[in-house]
């Protein structure tokens, strides 16, 4: 099978593309734009596979997406290419509506046209899956509202019929690609799937989100900013899990469903990053204790005080368990970090970038 991955150089789509050619014998189409968020060192691994091609190009490219279909004949689309970072999406939000909107809408609108000339076998297979965020739900009731209550499952959790109520400029434009794909299935017949996941962490991860920005700030000595009070509540999801989960929904799921991707992991940030400077502490000791650099920044606005994602119907309908805890996890990503600095100062100088693309 060829599969096109859309965003395959960003930090979940280099997940999945590391792990199709690691572990079958599928074929990858790697389209990436190649923001500051993408990063081609994050695919060194599987560069010089045969299955393996990269194109470098926007998804709001519709000249250039059809000939990237024509040219390479996929079976399939796993759409991740996205701008998602929720503090730029309220500083910036046009370049959120233009990737997650106009950018789906362009790229179902190629997969359309390229589906809708395939014979009929191939036609019949083919699969538009769109990997999407539990964001796009809001928030839940935080343990704090629930008196008595701890932070478990006797609290609600997002399902896949959960209501959309998207709190942020992000989170309302993946909310609309999700409309969007959707329709899409329901107006014209092509074959798609949804999945919305939780909070994702692991190798690879762009140094301005909350544990890689920890990890590194502690390192070099500098503030470890915490929201507000920190008690804000994520279900973490480790990448490769995530990774595994997103195959095994374009290889088995249904057309038309929704599959909720999570970890079972519900943390207070403030708890993360004290996990992270205990496992530091243990790593790399200083005559101080890491968490004495935690420091508290003004909360930002309309920030969601709590998400978690129900993922039993990934169990119960495609077998899939994360095999990642969140203290398993969390060690890996911490000592992964501690290995790859140089992979940590090339992403945000942007200097291998230049090297691989010749300028």
């Amino acid at each position: 099978m060829k599969i096109l991955v859309t965003g395959g150089a960003g930090f979940i789509g280099s997940a999945v593309v590391r792990h199709i050619i690691n572990n079958t014998q599928d074929s990858v189409i790697n389209v990436d734009k190649l923001t500051y968020a993408g990063n081609l060192e994050s695919l060194v691994s599987v560069a010089s596979i045969e299955r393996y091609v990269f194109e470098q190009v926007d998804i709001c490219d519709r000249a250039e997406l059809d000939r990237v279909f024509s040219q390479h004949q996929p079976d399939t689309v796993m759409h991740l290419a996205a701008e998602s970072h929720v503090d730029r999406s309220i500083t910036g939000p046009a370049d959120f509506i233009q990737t997650n909107i106009v950018g789906t809408y362009t790229l179902l609108e190629a997969a359309r046209h390229y589906w809708t000339q395939l014979d009929a076998e191939r036609k019949a297979a083919f699969r538009f899956h769109h990997i999407s965020t539990d964001e796009v739900y809001g928030d839940l009731p935080h343990p704090d509202e629930q008196e008595g209550q701890a932070v478990n499952h006797e609290l609600p959790l997002f399902t896949e019929t959960t209501p959309y109520a998207p709190s942020s400029p992000y989170s309302a434009s993946k909310a609309s690609s999700d409309h969007l794909v959707r329709a899409w299935l329901r107006t014209y017949g092509l074959p798609t799937i949804v999945t919305n996941c939780s909070n994702n962490y692991g190798p690879f991860h762009f140094p301005e989100k909350l544990i890689p920005l920890v990890i590194l700030n502690a390192l070099e000595g500098k503030p470890l900013p915490i929201y507000g009070k920190g008690d804000q509540i994520r279900d973490w999801l480790y990448v490769e899990d995530h990774a595994r989960a997103l195959y095994t929904v374009v290889t088995e799921g249904t057309i038309g469903e929704t599959y909720n991707i999570g970890g079972h992991n519900e943390k207070q940030n403030l708890e993360v990053v004290q996990t992270i400077c205990s496992i530091l502490d243990s790593l790399v000791p200083k005559v101080t204790p890491y968490a004495e650099q935690i420091t508290y920044v003004t909360d930002r606005p309309g920030h969601d005080r709590r998400y978690a994602i129900d993922a039993s119907k990934m169990s119960r309908e495609l077998n899939w368990q994360p095999q990642e805890t969140f203290e398993t996890g969390l060690h890996k990503t911490v000592e992964w970090y501690l290995a790859n600095q140089e992979w940590c100062q090339h992403v945000q100088d942007g200097s291998y970038q230049r090297e691989r693309l010749g300028i």
